[in-house]
């Protein structure tokens, strides 16, 4: 295995504590939302609640944005986050489609759309206490990430690095990255289903305790009555596409 030592290498800690998250951070992630939400209440924007329907507007919209780009990533080229056995592993280095624009294009999608889950919640302590863990958490996951990266790769990696943006994708090189490239979307579908279920069902459930801390229990009723539906079609639309991707009935031609 190459090796290679960079000037770019981050903290021993910061990269202990990613691949910590790496692990965990399928239950570390839920838990930390749910207790910001839960410890920080929604706020009216402007202390106007007619006016706080706009953000809410606006969060999902956002929320949309991140999705779109996870789903233009993966439908372009795929790569596997989960490593294997929960630690970070990668047979290959990934420089295709948006992956040659940005190294980390599906970390920037999640943190879009947590960005408009945090705009529907609107505290702004919410938005200090629970940014601020998201962003330092992901830049320690990619710190572990990269580390395992430069070890594994060595040089072609490191010019990988000098070559391709850590975050926001280089607008100059989007249109040569897919020049070419097909749009798989049934591996969107089969990779992103959970994803997608997940934010909107988080959302939901966001607007449902916004209502209630708005109008009260008598006074949220009609709200809570259109997002339990609205939740419960998540969880039957998440079982369905599951069940056809069990079935064989939905699967990746390329895969």
């Amino acid at each position: 295995m190459a090796t290679t030592t960079s000037p770019d290498e981050p903290a021993p800690a910061l990269v202990r504590y990613g691949n910590f998250l790496f692990r965990y951070r399928n239950g570390v992630f839920p838990a930390v939302m749910l207790a910001t939400f839960a410890l920080l209440p929604p706020r009216p924007l402007a202390g106007d609640w007619a006016a706080d329907r706009w953000l809410d507007l606006v969060g999902l919209a956002v929320c949309l944005m991140g999705q779109g780009l996870r789903a233009f990533v993966i439908g372009l080229a795929y790569i596997k986050r989960g490593g294997v056995n929960k630690q970070i592993y990668a047979a290959r280095l990934v420089q295709e489609g948006m992956f040659a624009a940005s190294r980390n294009p599906l970390y920037v999608g999640n943190m879009v759309v947590l960005a408009g889950l945090f705009l529907i919640h609107n505290n702004p302590a919410a938005y200090v206490v629970g940014g601020g863990f998201f962003l330092i958490s992901y830049r320690a996951i990619v710190a572990a990430e990269e580390r395992y990266l430069r070890g594994q790769f060595g040089a072609d990696y490191d010019d990988y690095c000098r070559r391709v943006n850590r975050w926001l994708p280089s607008p100059a090189a989007i249109v040569p990255a897919i020049a070419g490239m097909s749009f798989n979307w049934r591996r969107v579908v089969i990779k992103e289903y959970g994803s997608f279920f997940s934010w909107a069902a988080t959302a939901l459930a966001v607007l449902a305790y916004q209502a209630v801390w708005r109008d009260g229990w008598p006074g949220a009723a009609s709200a809570l009555a259109w997002t339990a539906a609205a939740i419960a079609a998540c969880v039957a639309g998440a079982g369905l596409v599951r069940a056809l991707k069990k079935s064989g009935a939905l699967r990746d031609p390329a895969a």
